[in-house]
């Protein structure tokens, strides 16, 4: 008997469908926009306080001071992720954690944790950039492209900016 000739029957196909929305997850859109608004507004927070504390108890400048803050919330996020923390505030928030700057830390970082009992070369070494390399090569390649097309407006004569 043919292969294509083999039809499921109509109970078939409704216990299928019953199966399947069973198994599938259901999301409301307001909980997770909610959730992912409170979590980034908490990391924004926290950058925003030490931003307060360097620049006004340690009297750094501005620019030093959004510097340390990048660099505290990247090896906050590391930490996290490291004791997998991060993972359950990212699967809770979603966006709201994954889109900052601790986002691409966690990033860089989960592939590391994951694979380094398989080695310094063939697990960190080959994995450690799995899903932020693709961000990194688009971000270069894009500021490229458009350093490209300002370069060429520039010979025209048109000021951009």
């Amino acid at each position: 008997m043919p292969a294509d000739s083999i039809q499921p029957d109509a109970q078939q196909k409704q216990e299928y469908e019953q199966y399947v929305k069973s198994v599938t997850p259901t999301h409301n859109l307001w909980t997770q926009m909610g959730k992912a608004f409170l979590t980034g507004g908490i990391i924004c927070c926290i950058g925003q306080g030490i931003l307060n504390y360097t620049g006004n108890v340690l009297g750094m400048d501005p620019q030093t001071s959004g510097s340390w803050c990048s660099l505290l919330l990247v090896f906050l996020s590391v930490v996290l992720t490291a004791f997998h923390i991060y993972p359950k505030i990212a699967k809770w928030g979603g966006a709201g954690a994954l889109v900052p700057i601790t986002g691409f830390a966690n990033s860089v970082t989960a592939p590391a944790v994951e694979y380094q009992k398989e080695g310094q070369v063939f697990g960190i070494g080959c994995k450690i950039f799995t899903i932020a390399g693709p961000v990194i090569l688009y971000g270069i390649f894009s500021s490229w492209g458009l350093g490209l097309i300002l370069w060429v407006l520039q010979m025209f004569g048109i000021r951009v900016g």
